[in-house]
């Protein structure tokens, strides 16, 4: 390889972050991190297609707080804006909201072979499996139950 373009190769590597950090040379106290290719915004649904793994250097002074894993951040939402190439908060990513705060939304009682539905209006927001408070419009009477994948709000019976 000639100079010039072992010069390009390391001044290339080193733009894109691929420098002495690079999978093939880490260094004992480096770390693979997951970060975004493309600028995440806030309310963006994070896919798999949209990270790309990095290596960082651990600062033994100060631990991570960046989220290590995939797993952790697939079809999970930006909470703030996700930048290329750097690590992403724990705290910048959250479960999608499947119930939304003021919005009509139906509430299911089931008991043995007895269904009785409504409509109520969640007083937050809420992901599969929390709990919600919900306002019935009609009656101002509040109810609390959890929230259904299929965006529902189960309350009592079974």
């Amino acid at each position: 390889m000639t100079s010039a373009l072992l010069r390009y190769s390391i001044l290339a590597a080193t733009l894109l972050g691929l420098g002495a950090a690079s999978p093939l040379h880490a260094a004992p106290g480096d770390i693979l991190l997951p970060v975004p290719m493309v600028t995440l915004y806030p309310g963006d649904v994070i896919s798999d297609g949209q990270l790309v793994d990095r290596m960082f250097r651990v600062n033994g002074r100060a631990p991570m707080v960046s989220i290590d894993n995939r797993l952790a951040i697939v079809g999970k939402v930006a909470r703030r804006t996700l930048l290329p190439g750097q690590p992403i908060p724990s705290n910048a990513v959250d479960d999608p909201k499947v119930v939304r705060r003021g919005v009509p939304t139906q509430v299911v009682f089931r008991e043995n072979d007895m269904v009785i539905t409504g409509i109520v209006e969640p007083m937050q927001s809420a992901s599969v499996n929390e709990m919600v408070k919900a306002r019935n419009p009609d009656t101002g009477l509040m109810v609390v139950g959890v929230v259904q994948a299929d965006g529902t709000i189960r309350v009592g019976g079974e």
